[in-house]
């Protein structure tokens, strides 16, 4: 297997893997999720601690 070929290969992997995590991180699903882990720096800063919130 040539190194072109082998370079292509693992180029297209790391694509698919990109939109994959970009996917996830786009998700409906995720997004009351990560607006609540948003909250956790004011949150400490306001003299809750962040087991406190979730």
């Amino acid at each position: 297997m040539s190194f072109t070929i082998l370079s292509s290969v693992m180029t297209v992997i790391s694509m698919i893997a990109f939109i994959g995590i970009l996917y996830w991180a786009f998700s409906s699903k995720n997004k009351a999720r990560f607006e609540k882990q948003a909250q956790l720096p004011q949150d400490e800063e306001n003299g809750k601690e962040p087991w406190q919130t979730l």
